[in-house]
């Protein structure tokens, strides 16, 4: 228990949230994992939180298109989603949804793999519409667990792709796997993938779990994965998931809370990747089908 006092006294007294200034771009960011049960959607949602805090516009998108359920965490019922943009029935504008914790909230929809099949005109009305999110600081997405072609497009088309597991076999082997899958399948991209351990006990838990991941990939695949940060079990976590409001607003200085403030401040003092925005991610997330029409 000291040992992760002194961990945790030391991770709130780093100046995690100094950084100079910088020409506004959005940073996207896509979170996935191998396997469900990992607490993908809890960091995403409350990584959400910690970015509203200092002060960024943050948008969480739900591409958890089959089990959509970051509304559920946060005690919402969303009337309109992605499929009424795709449908022409809403403006992107008029679907999100402002939450009581700082940040906008865009919900996912099943049936979401249709953008595969939409004409150029619809394609230009959905362009047009994500374009408008561009003045968003930070776009989160929460994907589906797994290897969905939903998700693997989410992943292409993001600037960063936090991979998250837990120190448990399955969810390592799991971890393993979709990253495999990442650098084999999309070829065609260099993917900037980061790691993030979640349900540690203590930090060398964490940096155990990752250096073991990270020399596998490296070895195996010749790839890098930057390990960016451990979150610690806690019993905060489950009982934010039963009261349905984040563990951020729960007990902000939980440790839970207090590895998420790290992390976020970590990744904020990162240089956003040249080819980042609203604007490329479409290029990308489209996959150049305008081109090829």
């Amino acid at each position: 228990m000291e040992e992760q006092a002194k961990e945790l006294r030391a991770l709130m007294n780093e100046d995690n949230f100094a950084r100079p200034a910088a020409p506004h771009k959005t940073r996207i960011i896509a979170i996935t994992s191998g396997k469900g049960g990992v607490g993908k959607t809890n960091i995403a949602v409350n990584m959400a939180i910690a970015y509203s805090q200092l002060g960024k516009k943050v948008i969480l998108i739900d591409g958890d298109l089959g089990m959509a359920n970051v509304n559920v965490l946060l005690s919402v019922v969303p009337q309109y989603n992605l499929m009424h943009v795709i449908n022409r029935k809403k403006t992107m504008n008029e679907i999100i949804l402002d939450t009581e914790f700082g940040f906008k909230f865009i919900a996912g929809a099943n049936g979401f793999s249709k953008i595969a099949n939409l004409s150029n005109d619809e394609l230009d009305y959905f362009a047009k519409e994500f374009a408008s999110l561009s003045n968003a600081d930070i776009i989160i997405i929460d994907t589906g667990a797994g290897i969905s072609n939903n998700v693997l497009q989410f992943l292409s088309a993001a600037d960063e792709v936090y991979v998250i597991t837990t120190p448990e076999p399955t969810a390592i082997t799991d971890a393993y796997g979709i990253i495999k899958i990442i650098t084999t399948e999309l070829l065609q991209r260099q993917i900037n993938l980061k790691l993030l351990v979640n349900r540690v006990h203590s930090s060398d838990e964490g940096k155990r779990i990752s250096d073991l991941i990270i020399n596998i990939v490296a070895q195996f695949l010749n790839y890098k994965v930057e390990y960016i940060g451990f979150v610690y079990d806690d019993p905060v976590v489950q009982a934010s998931v039963i009261r349905q409001k984040p563990f951020m607003i729960i007990n902000p200085t939980s440790k839970p809370a207090v590895c998420l403030k790290h992390i976020v401040g970590r990744i904020e003092k990162t240089d956003i990747p040249s080819d980042a925005g609203v604007s490329n991610f479409l290029k990308k997330f489209l996959g150049g089908k305008k081109n090829k029409s």
